[in-house]
């Protein structure tokens, strides 16, 4: 894998990331998983890895339409 798939993983605003880390964690606890305290995640399940990432991915697509909705609806 080159540098070029690593960017990826880049944030658009790196002020996100705390607050991505906190998301990762409220929504393994609401789906039951958990993370172990040092963070590391490589002994967790593909499942259980695929679960949070899917949670999060529809929280912020949610957050998203929020907000969009919110600057069309004073237009």
């Amino acid at each position: 894998m080159g540098q070029g798939s690593k960017s990826s993983n880049n944030l658009v605003v790196p002020r996100a990331n705390g607050a991505l880390e906190q998301m990762k964690y409220e929504v393994a606890q609401e789906l039951g998983i958990s993370i172990p305290q040092d963070g590391y995640q490589g002994n967790m399940t593909s499942y259980e890895n695929g679960s949070i990432g899917g949670y999060i991915t529809k929280r912020l697509v949610t957050l998203a339409e929020q907000q969009l909705a919110g600057q069309y609806s004073g237009q």
